[in-house]
């Protein structure tokens, strides 16, 4: 298990450009608002960034993007803090575009077009699924575009500002092993390669498009990863439809605990001695994706890790590096932020009309739950959208133990 993802810090990008990276939020099934509490005119000033004008148009947008379609179920109170919340971000994001543009980091036209192809794809969606949802979200190509640019020359300022961090010395990477005793416990588990095969018609480029081309698919993988000389890495880049691709398929290490939650009905069959290393399994259907996996290694037992162990030295400086990084970048945005000429409009509107917000809601959403955490929820729209993620697992469903243990035990040995 990597060091970097025992910490779980939040990205200083992902905050950065949180709102910007929309289109995640974007894919819910909520319709356009057609009105509600606390409309407003769209063309409204909302604030000003060193005399830019960001529109109520603009923040309406984000709200609905990060509401994902429950924003008509807001009270006008409600609506009116995640406005103020969108706005803050809207604002954070335009003071950083604009020392972007200082820094002559705006991405060229084809820049902007290679992320947005990349997008697509990502996203699994069909081209007319991807435009669909786009203007469900009230996005139109150009300011689609025009949040991708902005997305990417903050990135490229960031990058630079954190350019000037230097590796740790060895003295900071060793204080650091002896002060995390915890960390450095590679538990008992397994490392699992995988090929998936999705029946789903994800478009953008997905190789199979329904259950009897995935069907299909699945009997050609199998045949080749039977063969002796197979090279399972070279396959998985070819064949799976999965992010783990461009890992070779590597879906990382997994401990006994975290194989019992993320494939419950795998868990026995992969920490059963009699399943070697090395071994390939039969096509597993989990969730609906066809899974073959290829045990790399097995861990029997807790070992405690040593500065000598593989990787660990390497993510014990990746870890101290990212996290001067993220330092460093929230705190350039600080000073960018006490730099800039704001004037926040709405803020200001709100100071002067404390009376006149309610906190009833709006009629037909009385269904007792409480709808403020997705109004002031300002990080879902920095959620990128993948449904082949790698860790696809966590949603994978019931079987019983001795199925899956014969499954395992049948798979063919590479």
């Amino acid at each position: 298990m990597a060091l970097v993802q025992k910490f779980n810090f939040r990205s200083t990008l992902a905050i950065l450009i949180a709102g910007i990276s929309v289109f995640a939020a974007a894919c819910g099934n909520g319709a356009p608002s057609t009105g509600g509490p606390g409309k407003v005119d769209p063309n409204e000033t909302a604030a000003k960034v060193n005399g830019k004008i960001i529109t109520m148009e603009e923040v309406d947008r984000s709200v609905k993007q990060q509401a994902q379609g429950q924003e008509s179920k807001f009270s006008p109170l409600e609506l009116a803090g995640a406005r103020l919340q969108v706005l803050q971000n809207l604002i954070e994001q335009e003071v950083m575009f604009q020392k972007a543009e200082k820094e002559n980091l705006v991405p060229t036209d084809d820049e902007i077009t290679v992320e947005i192809n990349k997008r697509k794809v990502e996203s699994r969606m069909s081209a007319e699924e991807f435009d669909k949802r786009m203007a469900e979200a009230g996005l139109t190509e150009k300011s689609f575009r025009d949040d991708i640019k902005k997305a990417l020359a903050i990135a490229k300022l960031v990058d630079k500002v954190t350019g000037r961090i230097e590796n740790p010395k060895d003295s900071e990477i060793e204080q650091f092993y002896k002060g995390n005793p915890e960390m450095f416990i590679k538990k008992r588990g397994v490392r699992l390669a995988a090929i998936v095969v999705d029946p789903a018609d994800g478009g953008q480029g997905d190789t199979t498009r329904n259950q009897a081309e995935a069907e299909q698919r699945v009997k050609e993988v199998l045949a080749k990863v039977s063969q002796p000389a197979s090279d399972f890495g070279a396959l998985a880049r070819e064949y799976s439809e999965d992010p783990s691709r461009l890992q070779n398929g590597d879906m990382g290490y997994l401990s006994e605990d975290d194989l019992k939650q993320n494939y419950p009905q795998l868990a026995a069959g992969f920490m059963n001695p009699q399943f070697t290393v090395g071994q390939i399994t039969n096509a597993l259907n989990i969730s609906g994706r066809y899974y073959i996996f290829k045990l790399v290694e097995r861990i029997e037992k807790d070992e405690n890790l040593t500065l000598e162990s593989p990787d660990v030295r390497p993510q014990i400086q990746q870890l101290l590096v990212e996290n001067r990084k993220q330092l460093l970048a929230a705190s350039y945005q600080a000073v960018a932020m006490n730099e800039a000429k704001i004037e926040n409009f709405l803020a200001k509107k709100v100071v002067d009309n404390p009376n006149e917000l309610s906190g009833a809601r709006p009629a037909g959403s009385m269904n007792g739950e409480s709808n403020s955490n997705a109004a002031g929820n300002s990080n879902v729209a920095a959620n990128t959208s993948s449904n082949g993620n790698s860790n696809t697992g966590s949603n994978t469903a019931a079987a019983s133990n001795s199925a899956s243990t014969n499954a395992a035990n049948s798979a063919e040995k590479k």
